[in-house]
């Protein structure tokens, strides 16, 4: 791999495909984090755009400085030998835990568009997904950067047209979903939020931060990342709201979303769902093997195999209970990892 030889936009695009996935790109995770709280929602996407760039530059900042090849010397820096070693459990078992909710959600896609078994989905993101972790970090990257934007996109004019159709703001529904049992409190949802996306993520984002150019490159991919990041979560957001009676209880409720505007429309977000899927479990995939095992000896082949055969055997717990209750429980323990971090950038 060339060493910092990364620009500020694959920075950007790598950001957010680490943090997007199916949770996201579905509606599932916006719709439970976050129009769950109705207008507060609004608010909460506000404080986590924010967070994403100030959070995402100081993890790739260390990445830089440690010369980070997985979210091991960072967590281990930043908090010492035990909140270190805690951060460590919760970041490796979340990584799987993560590839498997990734597997789920294309199963769960591709038996809602296709009326397949959720089976098939899940088996070829798994098989796409190990290809392309075995051909090296670098792929990675290109793959991610490069798909990312045709979800924001897709995310925005998707929302556009809903809003149009709805004749604007003035028509959204107010009323809130069904919260989580874990997510009682707008302010908390949205901190949960920020900590189980970002904490998983340094097991990426510590090594794009070591491959960038410099740091000025990270300061400036981490504030595209964020602001990208927000401007999709306010875009599924809006889209939710204008037909919440609609989608509160389907498990990829954007794609109903997209369904009513036209059948083409309707199959470019799906396309666009499964390559986003794609890129967030190559990036979780990548960071589970690389703290087991070093990534370019020989056996690396096998623990990657490995982990994703064994992640889809767990899939199929399904999707939207995988959003449900892992996703929360994590973002509680990785509270922990962001506080160790921002207490050493201010110590240091």
């Amino acid at each position: 791999m060339n060493e910092k030889k990364i620009t500020v936009f694959q920075v950007a695009g790598t950001y957010v495909g680490t943090i997007v996935g199916a949770g996201f790109a579905s509606g599932q995770e916006i719709l439970q984090f976050f129009v769950s709280f109705g207008n507060l929602g609004v608010l909460g996407i506000f404080i986590v755009s924010i967070l994403f760039i100030y959070l995402g530059y100081l993890i790739m900042d260390l990445g830089w400085e440690l010369n980070a090849s997985s979210h091991l010397p960072i967590v281990t820096k930043i908090g010492g030998r035990f909140a270190g070693a805690f951060s460590d459990i919760v970041i490796t078992f979340f990584l799987f835990g993560a590839l498997t909710a990734m597997i789920a959600g294309s199963g769960a896609l591709f038996h809602q568009e296709f009326q397949l078994h959720p089976a098939i989905g899940s088996i070829f993101m798994a098989v796409i997904t190990v290809i392309t972790v075995l051909r090296g970090f670098n792929n990675i990257i290109n793959s991610v950067s490069i798909i990312v934007p045709f979800l924001i996109l897709a995310a925005v004019l998707v929302s556009i047209i809903t809003l149009v159709s709805n004749s604007g703001l003035s028509n959204l529904n107010h009323n809130t979903a069904q919260r989580p049992v874990l997510l009682r409190n707008w302010l908390w949802s949205a901190i949960l939020y920020i900590s189980y996306n970002l904490v998983p993520s340094i097991s990426i984002l510590g090594p794009l931060g070591r491959s960038a150019a410099d740091k000025k490159t990270i300061k400036k991919g981490a504030i595209l990342g964020g602001i990208g990041l927000g401007t999709g979560a306010l875009a599924i957001y809006l889209a939710l709201c204008a037909n919440l009676d609609l989608i509160k209880n389907l498990e990829i409720p954007m794609i109903m979303i997209a369904s009513n505007i036209s059948a083409p429309v309707r199959i470019f977000y799906a396309i666009v769902l499964i390559a986003e899927i794609y890129t967030t479990a190559v990036g979780d995939l990548y960071g589970f093997a690389a703290r087991i095992c070093d990534m370019k000896t020989k056996k690396a082949a096998f623990v990657i195999t490995g982990c994703c055969a064994l992640a889809f055997i767990a899939s199929l717990a399904g999707f939207s209970n995988l959003v449900k209750y892992l996703y929360p429980a994590v973002g509680y323990c990785g509270v922990v990892t962001l506080i160790c971090l921002i207490y050493y950038r201010y110590r240091k």
